[in-house]
């Protein structure tokens, strides 16, 4: 992903949460996760799937 996109996608939440940047966070790495998965043409909750899937083969060595 652009770093430019990245940028955008920050500075969209930062001004849709002022003063609360544990909000920021969350909604700036849903959005993130949502591009990446938008990118590879899959839905985000499928992305995710994967990602989780990826996650529980490394902690139990698959």
């Amino acid at each position: 992903m652009e770093k430019k996109k990245v940028q955008d996608i920050k500075k969209e939440i930062e001004e849709e949460f002022p003063g609360d940047f544990a909000l920021q966070q969350i909604h700036i790495a849903r959005k993130l996760l949502a591009e990446e998965a938008k990118e590879k043409g899959i839905t985000f909750w499928k992305y995710i799937k994967m990602q989780a899937a990826k996650t529980k083969n490394v902690v139990h060595g698959v």
